[in-house]
């Protein structure tokens, strides 16, 4: 069965199936090879009635092994030797290479023999893999020189030169079928070059290149000797780097003068650009590499040739700043690219070339000072120009604000060149949201100075050309109330600007989809009027804030998953900024106070323990706006504060009592709602705390605390820390209470 397997490796009328025949066929002589090896293993180590003999070590000898193991050994070989075909032979034989060793010391003396043999096979391909399957043998050895190796691949040259130098026959192979040939001959010689080199010292590279006729001697290499380009490359590609630096002008000529179909010149120069990157040379030599490659590309009309080239070259001219080959590359890009459409691989090449262009760079007028950088940019697109311009807006944002109005502009075309590449129906997805981060964090750091009206324009812009990204909008509204700030330091005559920008927010709210990020940026803008002195559009925003609260629950007609503590904060934050909001003497100071009561009534989602906090929240409210004088102040002289507005008015403080008084009760209630007991106890604390830091001690208030602290005591252990404090602290706010009052235990 194994010869007819062997057989099959003769066709190679389907020359690209031919690879996979090879490996289905070899795993099966493996097999063979084995199976044989431990069979005359086992009858060197064990007699026939199973008595052992001998145990065979690695490194045994053939005068170890008993007559009848060599007996067997031979009468396979024998079998071999009688097969007519060769190729079957050879591989049969190969797949028993290891097998010598029961005969023979030098088994390499049949290794060699069998590279003589392979000659007799005329197909090339059937001949390459032949002898790819001898290397893959011989590695099985104990020990082995590179003779063979060299022999191989000198005998692949002697062939590839033969059907390079063939003249086309019309009615044999074409052009298109020999390149296909070469190129599925290539992994045998790829992969005899890698054993080649395998563990080589630079004396024995020097050996290996002379054998190979590079040379007459170890000091004469690389000379003007023929060459096959596919040999040449996979030669380059193995070679110590060392002898490549050294040796880099001879290979430069080595390389001009193969220039064959079994591979394409250009990928050998760029190998050797590649391979000269991995370590400095000398200047002088480096410069002549350059100056020739140079040369050598601008008689390239192929832009991805020429792009494949002066890609492997581009790190060595930006690190000894050669800036003039610099300029020679790009204004050849420039020249191809500009006028043709560009594809896929050519696209790789220009994302190649560029990275390295931006990763040399520190400064990005630098970069766009480059010649033809902003044409050649232009020409790309698709995740290639996604991806560099996510580095250059990288280097944008990394290096603190931009200031200059014509990188500004060409920085926005870049970003709205990014902004068309973004999936906006999987925006959630991350190779989504790095481009919109990136985007958002080159507007927050665009800074036009003292020319705010041309910065309002351009967040404008900005609002309409990325009306998709979520994250942007925040930005918008960021900077935008930054600006009012700035434009109101700057002089009262820029309060008609600060109208201006305090509209824009306003406007731009409302299209950010996310309520809870509404509620946030409404209290900001608000915030930024009221200190601008802007008292009407102030009260506007907060108006708006509290119908954000109300639509929160339902968005769409889909529920939401609400942030319980982010809105609690929200809410604290707006009666925090409540007690600098002059209140309108119609609607009463408390009217604010009464809607977010009326919210916290309405809304099924919050929870007893967050309606307890807002109550809290706005018990504390009540009490600093009943202050004779208020903790804190807006910025501004023309703002008066309520202790200010409403000083002497009676009805003022009534309306905050009633309101305290309400807000009590409901305290209360809310309290006995919770049906957890160890949460009630805590909410109970939580509450007394409260009461008892803001009011003065009063007979309505001491009951409220008291009973307060019976849910509290009823609920929570006599040990809880927050339960003794709290008691210690009632009894120094209230003397009537009881320092130390009886526990009542659970």
């Amino acid at each position: 069965m194994q010869f007819y397997v062997a057989r099959l490796l003769m066709d190679t009328s389907v020359l690209q199936f031919y690879p996979t025949l090879f490996v289905l066929a070899t795993d099966v002589m493996d097999m063979l090879g084995d199976m044989v090896w431990e069979r005359i293993k086992r009858k060197a180590e064990f007699a026939e009635d199973g008595t052992p003999i001998c145990s065979l070590s690695e490194s045994f000898e053939a005068s170890d092994i008993c007559l009848d193991a060599k007996e067997t050994c031979n009468n396979w070989f024998c079998k071999i030797g009688s097969i007519r075909e060769l190729l079957p032979r050879i591989y049969l034989e190969l797949a028993m290479l290891s097998c010598c060793r029961f005969l023979h010391d030098q088994p390499i003396n049949n290794l060699n023999r069998l590279v003589m043999m392979t000659r007799g096979v005329a197909d090339p391909l059937a001949s390459s893999y032949c002898r790819l399957y001898m290397v893959h043998c011989a590695q099985k050895l104990p020990t082995c020189d590179r003779g063979y190796l060299i022999s191989c691949i000198n005998d692949i040259k002697i062939l590839l030169m033969r059907m390079i130098s063939e003249k086309e026959a019309t009615h044999g192979n074409s052009s298109a079928n020999k390149r296909l040939l070469v190129s599925l001959m290539e992994p045998t010689i790829e992969y005899i070059m890698k054993c080649i080199f395998k563990d080589a010292s630079q004396r024995q590279v020097g050996d290996i290149l002379v054998k190979l006729g590079l040379g007459r001697n170890e000091s004469e290499l690389f000379g003007k000797f023929p060459f096959v380009s596919i040999i040449l490359h996979h030669l380059l590609k193995e070679l110590p780097t060392e002898v490549v630096s050294s040796n880099a002008t001879e290979i430069l000529h080595l390389i001009e003068s193969c220039n064959d179909y079994s591979f394409d010149q250009c990928l050998n120069y760029r190998l050797l650009g590649f391979r000269l990157g991995e370590r400095g040379s000398q200047m002088d030599m480096i410069n002549a590499i350059i100056d020739k490659v140079i040369q050598v590309v601008a008689q390239f009309n192929c832009l991805d040739e020429y792009l494949k080239v002066v890609d492997s070259y581009v790190d060595i001219v930006l690190q000894n700043q050669m800036d003039n080959y610099l300029d020679a590359i790009l204004e050849g890009v420039s020249k191809r690219a500009c006028n043709k459409e560009i594809d896929e691989s050519e696209l790789g090449s220009l994302q190649s070339i560029f990275s390295k262009l931006l990763a040399h760079f520190n400064n990005l007028e630098d970069i766009f000072a480059l010649n033809h950088f902003v044409e050649i940019l232009d020409v790309m697109y698709g995740s290639s120009r996604n991806i560099i311009n996510m580095q250059i807006l990288n280097i944008a944002t990394r290096n603190g604000y931009i200031h200059d109005p014509a990188t500004i502009q060409l920085l926005l075309e870049i970003s709205q060149s990014l902004h068309d590449g973004i999936d906006l129906f999987n925006m959630k997805d991350n190779d989504n949201q790095q481009p919109a981060r990136l985007i958002s964090r080159f507007v927050q750091m665009v800074d036009y100075g003292i020319e705010m009206e041309h910065h309002l324009t351009f967040l404008v812009e900005c609002r309409g050309a990325f009306s998709n990204i979520e994250e942007l909008k925040e930005t918008l509204v960021h900077s935008c109330n930054c600006l009012a700030i700035k434009a109101m330091k700057e002089a009262k005559k820029h309060i008609s600007f600060v109208k201006s920008c305090i509209a824009f927010s306003e406007v731009t709210i409302p299209s950010i989809s996310a309520c809870p990020k509404q509620l946030n940026l409404y209290l900001e803008t608000a915030e930024v009027a009221l200190v601008c002195g802007l008292v009407s559009h102030s009260d506007g925003l907060i108006d708006s804030a509290l119908g954000c609260l109300q639509t929160l629950d339902l968005m769409d007609g889909f529920q939401i998953l609400i942030d319980v503590d982010g809105i609690l904060s929200l809410i604290r934050k707006l009666c925090s900024l409540l007690v600098m909001v002059p209140g309108n003497p119609e609607q009463g100071a408390a009217f604010i106070p009464k809607s977010i009561l009326s919210l916290v009534s309405s809304q099924s989602w919050i929870t007893p323990k967050m309606r307890a906090r807002i109550l809290c929240a706005i018990i504390s409210l009540s009490a600093t706006l009943s202050q004779n004088k208020l903790p804190y102040n807006v910025d501004n002289i023309e703002i008066l504060g309520n202790d200010l507005l409403f000083f002497g008015d009676s009805t003022y403080l009534q309306d905050l009592v009633s309101l305290s008084e309400f807000v009590l009760e409901e305290l209360c209630n809310v309290i006995q709602q919770e049906p957890s007991q160890a949460a009630r106890g805590s909410m109970a604390l939580e509450a007394c705390n409260c009461i008892a830091s803001s009011f003065k001690v009063s007979p309505e208030i001491s009951p409220i605390c008291s009973k307060l602290m019976e849910t509290a005591q009823l609920c929570l252990s006599s040990n809880n820390k927050y339960l003794q404090s709290t008691m210690k602290l009632l009894g120094e706010r209230l003397p009537s209470f009881p320092a130390a009052p009886s526990i009542i235990i659970r």
